[in-house]
């Protein structure tokens, strides 16, 4: 199938998708911080450079978007008709990288949560994110446990 645009407008539209501060990101950002949770953004120092940290809770966030990390049975999760050996391949290897990211946070002692783009959208699975981030202060018995997916 041929590309329905010229190169050089695709690759200006994949040159302004970004790793950081998407709008599924600022949304939950925006949520947590407007119920009073404080945070670090992309810590660089841990694996996989999550994009929310809560260090007293030993506590990370990723925003995962759904096209890009596979999120299972999700509409938004499509595989493109060109090519699909070649997307194929980089999906399995970002979720591969994510997969390996976890393990080894959880390795060190982190509590990993994940929330999918689709699902920023909705406030109610924001507010259960909140109330999660805020009973993992009181129970530490779940620290290095298996991640959480909203």
């Amino acid at each position: 199938m041929v590309d329905v645009v010229a190169p050089a407008v695709r690759s200006r539209m994949m040159g302004s998708i970004h790793g950081r501060d998407t709008q599924p990101e600022m949304r939950v950002r925006r949520y947590l911080h407007a119920v009073g949770l404080r945070f670090r953004l992309q810590a660089r120092d841990l694996p996989g450079r999550p994009d929310i940290v809560f260090t007293s809770r030993r506590l990370v966030i990723f925003v995962h978007g759904c096209f890009w990390h596979r999120h299972p049975n999700c509409v938004y999760a499509s595989t493109p008709s060109t090519r699909p050996d070649f997307w194929q391949a980089k999906f399995a290897a970002n979720t591969a990288r994510d997969a390996a990211a976890v393990a080894k946070l959880q390795e060190l002692g982190w509590r990993v949560l994940t929330i999918w783009e689709c699902e920023t959208k909705n406030e109610l699975l924001l507010d259960a994110l909140a109330w999660s981030i805020l009973a993992s202060k009181e129970s530490r018995s779940s620290v290095g446990q298996a991640s959480s997916t909203l």
